[in-house]
């Protein structure tokens, strides 16, 4: 029937029950453009340091094309640096049926995989990804996993002869970790005791599961003369660096970290990978997979570059003068 013949009442409920129908088209056609990504951090949600990983992944997904609520939802789940956490927030995630996963750290790569050998999943945060299982070969992953390596095990011979460079009279070093989420760590300690003997020191593990036994660890090793610290990167000792920064200050003991907000807290030196470069990497693994591309596909990639970060005013409260040839490779020094 023509406009002109109908009556005023039925032309306007006709135009506006159309119009009221196209922002549910618009709304319908646009969540068929929003994909799901799922990503499990070890730490805790208000932490500064994950809050800059945050940023620095959805920053460049968006540059990448995927907008934070636009083209992409992203369901955070934090671990809080429990085990048992990581294995409970990994299923809830999968259950989300997300077009991809991000797992932050070994053992949240390992907790996905249990779960599911279909869903894609990038990483980052993750030393020798091949010798720990997760991928076949750097250069051809396989299966469902692939992502960003950030140490390699000769990381415990130079954090040990860092610390020497840095106090030369550390004679015992402890290597901390969590034996739950860094079962790795002997990979680690065997690299350092290859350094060991030249450098006249006598690594060992020290496995720690609660915030009580660190301070069990440093005050026996700081009954002992020339005692010195290295700590391992993991999802506790990143969720308690503020108890352990605080514990070596207390024990003046000399301490090597893997990641720079260590010594932004008052830890002594950190030599690792650019965590938020990693988290930008990720994204871009993660948009070349949501536009078609396979993990199986995609190569693991280690670090092209590492930071060296010195804090000088922890150095000079456990009388310590740092060489200037550290000062000169620092990247940042903090007086």
């Amino acid at each position: 029937m023509p406009v002109v013949g109908l009556k005023r009442r039925q032309f306007l409920t006709l135009v506006g029950g159309a119009v009221s129908t196209w922002p549910l088209a618009a709304r319908a056609q646009q969540s068929e453009r929003v994909r799901r990504i799922g990503v499990l951090m070890g730490g805790a949600e208000n932490d500064p340091a994950a809050k800059a990983y945050v940023h620095a992944f959805q920053e460049e997904l968006a540059k990448l094309g995927w907008p934070f609520g636009r083209t992409v939802e992203i369901n955070y789940r934090w671990a809080e640096g429990s085990v048992e956490r990581i294995r409970l927030a990994s299923a809830e995630l999968v259950t989300m049926a997300p077009s991809v996963i991000l797992a932050v750290g070994s053992f949240a790569v390992r907790a996905f995989l249990q779960i599911t050998q279909a869903l894609p999943i990038v990483f980052v945060g993750v030393a020798e990804p091949v010798s720990q299982g997760l991928v076949a070969s750097l250069a051809r992953p396989g299966g469902n996993v692939t992502g960003f390596a950030n140490l390699d095990w000769t990381f415990g011979a130079k954090w040990l002869e860092m610390l020497k460079e840095i106090a030369p009279r550390v004679r015992r070093v402890a290597f901390i970790f969590n034996p739950d989420d860094a079962p790795y760590e002997a990979s680690f300690v065997l690299s350092a005791e290859t350094a060991a003997a030249r450098l006249a020191m006598e690594p060992f593990g020290a496995g720690i599961r609660q915030p009580a036994d660190l301070e069990d660890v440093m005050a026996s090793l700081a009954r002992e003369a020339n005692g010195g610290l290295i700590v391992l990167p993991d999802t506790f000792t990143v969720a308690h660096r503020q108890l352990i920064v605080a514990l070596a200050a207390r024990y003046r003991l000399p301490a090597i970290y893997a990641f720079p907000f260590f010594p932004a807290d008052g830890g002594l030196v950190s030599y690792g990978v650019d965590v938020p470069g990693q988290f930008r990497l990720a994204a871009g693994y993660i948009d070349r997979i949501l536009r078609g591309e396979k993990p199986a596909d995609l190569p693991v990639q280690q670090p092209a570059k590492y930071e060296l970060v010195i804090n000088i005013k922890t150095a000079t409260a456990l009388g310590l003068d740092v060489p200037p040839r550290l000062r000169k490779l620092a990247d940042t020094v903090i007086e």
